[in-house]
């Protein structure tokens, strides 16, 4: 069983502490019109209304499934064969423009969202230690 304990006190933590609830929404307004995070979300999408795209995924899907269908009627060279397909369409889907772009936007805005993280991790870790030598005094 999952212990959720800890979840809902820390929202009740946030929903008592308006000041928090207004600065986390002003940063989530402030990412969503980054030109990061702007540009991975418009290449997401580009990808996923990409036809081409959706017939490769599709395609690498059934390689993969027929390949494990090979495995369990123990026909090797035919499963083989099918992986050696879903390689090929895997390679095809990771080289396309779309995919490539995506991938490079997809570090970036990981890039960013670290960076963020660490620097408001940075700042609550600070705040804290300074409250423990004020209340060691």
């Amino acid at each position: 069983m999952i212990d959720r304990s800890w979840s809902r006190k820390r929202g009740s933590f946030l929903q008592q502490e308006p000041e928090i609830q207004k600065e986390v929404r002003k940063l989530t307004k402030l990412l969503r019109e980054n030109e990061t995070i702007i540009r991975y979300k418009e290449l997401e999408e580009k990808i996923q209304q990409n036809q081409y795209l959706a017939e490769l995924r599709e395609k690498i899907k059934q390689a993969q499934k027929d390949a494990v269908h090979f495995a369990h009627y123990d026909k090797p060279a035919a499963e083989k064969e099918a992986i050696k397909q879903a390689d090929q369409f895997m390679q095809e889907f990771d080289q396309h423009p779309l995919v490539v772009a995506y991938r490079k936007q997809l570090l970036e805005a990981d890039d960013l969202l670290h960076h963020l993280t660490t620097m408001i991790q940075e700042e609550i870790n600070g705040q804290i230690e300074e409250e423990k030598h004020a209340s060691k005094n």
